[in-house]
């Protein structure tokens, strides 16, 4: 905990710079945030300085979750010391938000905050979205043999593929790969024609699967220019498929792409649902009154393609950012936009969501079970990249499934209970858990999340980590009987 402490600490430093180089007047407030979270860092590291650095798998799962919890609640400072966001309830659900890269937002008007604050915000994008824990153990190996339990606990999806026989080389390989994709990303879009702080604050929030934007319109503010919003589109594209493909390119082994079978499925859906939106959107909506009234200009057919493809790859990486409102574009869309906040990337990404690889492995099991029941007496296994699945790996994707459909019932019945209509408490409680960030009906593109009552912030809040974690690792540390001595 001191450790993840020392380094929130060290990335609120950086937002210091950037307010000195900013001149935005809250460089004191910032500093004194974050000398603060690394006081207390270094106090909790000193206490424990003695103890075994080995741990087990319950440990792994405590110190994951109880390390999200405290990274938010020290995330809120850089807020409300500067006094940007002065209620806690709203610093919060937007420092939450930030770490489990959801992208959902309070702030009304983002472009008067100082850009230190801006920067902070999109920081917590860019540390939640591979992972603090994972991030902890590349730099400070100070878990030893328990970090294979942490990464466990933290990686995105069911399956966890190591790289590198030692997890801290794994980390490491991953994070090299976060941090070039982001400096690429930011160079892009800096030759694009974005001024530097947005392209990197972009950049952060792209690479994340994030969401926050230094805009009030979000992407829709460069309309105008295409060729900003295909970057962002390729880079989604990218940081929604497993992270593990990427190492595979960069090392010259490009055909285990080809051989993937989660990512063909990621492509092939992307490819078919871009098709389907923009037929929808060329012959039935008008996009100068729908996009937030920013011109089209290369013609309806570009412009219907280009907003399909990235509003479907925004919803399904969970990245979020808009460039257009699919909530007022037909019925249908809607409708449909809201089905993508369950799909989700690709495992080993840093997307929210169900995952590609579950929901094809349930589609495969399903079939099977089509075959067994015309011959019951044969031995039918699922098969997954050419190997046969160990029979565990189906029973946790069902069971998954099954907890993350009644946590979306359950967390809509509460948004419904403190007093949202039902299209809203569907749209947000689907987004909150899918770490989406837009919903539908009042709390969509077109809207902030200002209006939720207080206690739907700290709901949705919850579901955030919820989703973010995976839902085993929050919900079995709530269970009786992991306390129980065995």
């Amino acid at each position: 905990m001191g450790v993840l402490l020392l380094f929130n600490g060290i990335f609120m430093f950086l937002s210091a710079f950037v307010s000195i180089i900013s001149n935005d007047g809250v460089i004191l407030e910032i500093s004194l945030a974050a000398t603060t979270v690394v006081i207390f860092g270094s106090i909790l590291m000193f206490l424990t300085k003695n103890h075994s650095k080995k741990i087990q798998k319950k440990d792994g799962y405590i110190i994951v979750a109880l390390g999200w919890i405290l990274m938010s609640f020290s995330g809120t400072l850089p807020y409300l010391f500067t006094n940007s966001i002065p209620n806690f309830t709203n610093a919060i659900f937007e420092t939450t938000s930030g770490y489990t890269t959801t992208g959902s937002s309070i702030l009304t008007d983002i472009e008067i905050l100082p850009k230190s604050i801006i920067f902070w915000r999109s920081t917590t994008h860019w540390i939640g979205g591979m992972g603090i824990i994972v991030l902890t153990i590349a730099i400070l190996p100070l878990l030893g043999v328990g970090g294979m339990q942490l990464f466990s606990a933290e990686a995105p999806g069911p399956n966890s593929d190591k790289l590198h026989p030692r997890i801290t080389d794994t980390a490491k390989r991953l994070w090299y790969i976060y941090v070039g994709f982001t400096l690429t990303e930011t160079i892009l879009l800096k030759f694009a024609g974005m001024t530097f702080f947005d392209a990197i604050n972009h950049s952060m929030s792209t690479i994340a699967t994030g969401g926050f934007s230094t805009k009030n319109l979000s992407l829709s503010y460069w309309n105008y220019n295409p060729l900003i919003q295909y970057i962002i589109i390729l880079f989604m594209f990218i940081s929604g498929a497993n992270f593990v493909l990427s190492y595979f390119v960069f090392t010259g082994k490009v055909q285990k792409i080809f051989n993937d079978e989660e990512f063909k499925t990621y492509f092939i859906f992307i490819f078919l649902s871009v098709i389907l939106v923009s037929a929808v959107l060329f012959f039935q909506v008008d996009l100068e009154n729908t996009s937030f009234n920013h011109p089209q200009i290369n013609g309806k057919i570009e412009s219907s393609f280009r907003h399909a493809i990235f509003q479907v790859i925004a919803v399904i990486t969970t990245t979020g950012f808009v460039t257009g409102d699919f909530s007022q574009w037909t019925p249908f869309l809607t409708i449909f936009f809201f089905g993508l906040m369950f799909v989700g990337g690709s495992a080993g990404s840093t997307s929210g969501g169900i995952k590609i690889v579950r929901h094809l492995l349930m589609i495969k099991s399903g079939i099977l079970e089509f075959k067994r029941s015309l011959h019951p007496s044969a031995i039918i296994r699922t098969r997954y990249n050419g190997s046969i699945l160990d029979q565990s790996i189906t029973y946790n994707i069902s069971g998954f499934f099954i907890l993350y459909m009644l946590s979306f019932a359950v967390g809509a019945l509460i948004f419904g209970l403190l007093g949202l209509d039902i299209e809203s408490s569907l749209g947000v409680s689907a987004a909150s858990l899918g770490n989406v960030g837009p919903a539908i009906g009042n709390f969509g593109p077109s809207f902030t999340y200002n209006e939720l009552p207080n206690l739907g912030k700290w709901w949705a809040s919850f579901l955030m980590l919820l989703g973010r974690l995976e839902l085993f690792t929050v919900l079995i540390i709530l269970s009786p009987f992991f306390w129980k001595k065995h």
